[in-house]
């Protein structure tokens, strides 16, 4: 639901090339299957609650988003507070046999697999394929030649004291169980120069069988492919994208799909810091040797031709929320299992987002009913109007930029409760591995303000209010350097909190959301 007037980031030029990141913001680890010709992505939601993103595209540069394959994480308890860097992570998603299939690896449970006939649901409860710590990024494949199915993953050395190898399952067609003990496909330590192999990718073509690799690091890796004619190999490797003499580091981990056309392209991420692993679209040749070269000779492009497939009109992911009858858009997601009361269903325009009883207010970070979106360009400016209708002394809301630091700016009812409300600007980040905090405040006698962003290049976050007390929209404290978690990138979000206690503690109303870039 985009706020009127909206105008989005594109990668469309309008004259038959793009520009890339095609996304501009954080679809971590995405992947991407054809489906007549619909394109259709998924990417991580590691924590996030709608989980496992499904975006829509006709041309592998326009995108929309439309919906969510995971309603609730699992298990639930595990969930029901933030966990930012667990959860969905390198998902992988197929179409075949007539229904769309995902996969992924939470690394502290294990592999899990949901299915559906239509992209937009209803989609499977999840099914544990594979029990186990440190199991991530799984990938399946069913050999249409021969009817057999297969699974590859990596390894997260965090959980499991194990990386820098895949491991192959034959797998039953039905996706699952696996029937085999498994078999180390790629073990990259024998490989001069790799580690960090993970984020498989497993493909047939042409009688092999494909891994499509990162290897490398988040930062600063590269793209490998290896073949075989053997599923369980041995297999042999070539690099096929790294950074070379362009500005795009670490191009890698994605997907390849085939255009109706018989194109091949390459979509993967680069990490960008707090903007988190924004994706590109690469061409792919075959050289004579039948080894994939993606973009320009194994480097990523910046501008290119358009893939030849259907016209589409120019889009990108909205940012923007009116909140029409009182609901949130898809692009929303909560930082953990919600629970019911959080909103407040009501007959207007406006989010109404109940102040939640909590005794960790004082830290965003650990809050479990903070709705969250991805920051939506390296530059842009977000604004919301916000109303604070509690009477609970403490009772606080506000616009914020959370990460591994966190900022927001908002509105909190004063400590004797009938002596008003007041503006608040709050920051908390890391300094030489202490937390160091900062507050300013001032008089809010309306209980109303108008709230703004203003992120620049690094993503500085300059923050500003108006609380219609005549003097308009004011800058508030230092400007604030938003920073990711470890594997997230930063995130606006949306909050309401009061004290512990007992009973209802009233609401606050966020309308006219709008993000420009």
């Amino acid at each position: 639901m985009s706020a009127a007037g909206e105008r989005p980031w594109t990668a469309d030029l309008g004259d038959g090339t793009y520009r890339n990141p095609v996304l501009n913001a954080d679809w971590s680890d995405p992947d991407v299957v054809r489906a007549g010709d619909d394109f259709y992505l998924t990417a991580s939601s590691f924590g996030r609650v709608p989980g496992l993103p499904l975006l829509h595209s006709r041309d592998l540069v326009n995108w929309t988003l439309i919906g969510h394959a995971l309603d609730r994480l699992e298990p639930a308890a595990d969930f029901a507070v933030p966990r930012h860097d667990g959860g969905v992570w390198a998902p992988s998603l197929r179409h075949h046999a007539g229904r769309f299939w995902i996969f992924w690896g939470d690394p502290d449970h294990g592999i899990q697999q949901i299915n559906a006939e239509d992209i937009r649901g209803p989609w499977s409860a999840p099914h544990l394929v594979k029990a186990g710590k440190g199991l991530i990024d799984a990938c399946p494949l069913w050999d249409e030649e021969t009817g057999e199915a297969y699974l590859v993953h990596a390894w997260a050395k965090s959980r499991s004291g194990i990386k820098n190898r895949l491991t192959g399952h034959r797998m039953s067609p039905d996706g699952r169980e696996l029937l085999d003990e498994g078999k180390t496909l790629i073990d990259a330590d024998t490989i001069p120069g790799w580690f960090t192999l993970e984020g498989p990718k497993l493909y047939r073509r042409d009688g092999e069988f494909w891994i499509l690799a990162p290897a490398g690091g988040v930062t600063t890796g590269w793209q490998g492919a290896f073949r075989s004619r053997e599923f369980f190999g041995p297999y042999e490797e070539r690099v096929v994208l790294s950074q070379g003499r362009t500005e795009t580091n670490g191009p890698h981990q994605g997907g390849w799909v085939t255009t109706a056309a018989g194109e091949d392209w390459f979509l993967h991420f680069q990490e960008r810091g707090a903007y988190g692993r924004v994706v590109h679209l690469q061409p792919v040749r075959w050289d004579d040797d039948g080894w994939p070269v993606i973009g320009d000779g194994g480097e990523p492009v910046a501008v290119h031709t358009k893939p030849a497939a259907p016209e589409q009109s120019a889009a990108a992911p909205a940012g923007g929320d009116s909140f029409p009858g009182g609901r949130y858009g898809r692009q929303w997601q909560w930082t953990a299992n919600p629970r019911p009361g959080w909103t407040v269903e009501h007959g207007g325009d406006g989010l109404r987002l109940s102040c939640v009883r909590t005794a960790y207010a004082h830290d965003l970070r650990a809050l479990p009913n903070v709705l969250v979106q991805r920051l939506p360009a390296e530059t842009f400016t977000v604004e919301a109007e916000l109303t604070l209708g509690s009477e609970v002394a403490g009772a606080k809301a506000g616009l914020a930029v959370l990460g591994d630091a966190f900022s927001w700016i908002g509105l909190e009812r004063t400590a004797d409760g009938a002596g008003g409300i007041r503006l608040v600007h709050r920051y908390a980040e890391t300094v030489a591995e202490h937390e160091r905090d900062a507050e300013h405040s001032r008089p809010a006698p309306g209980g109303r303000a108008r709230l703004r962003i203003e992120v620049t290049p690094g993503a500085r976050c300059r923050f500003h209010a108006d609380t219609g007390d005549g003097t308009g929209l004011r800058p508030s404290g230092q400007v604030f350097a938003a920073t990711p978690w470890r594997w997230v990138g930063a995130l606006l979000g949306l909050f309401a909190t009061a004290p512990p206690g007992t009973g209802p503690a009233g609401t606050a109303c966020f309308t006219g959301f709008r993000t420009t870039p």
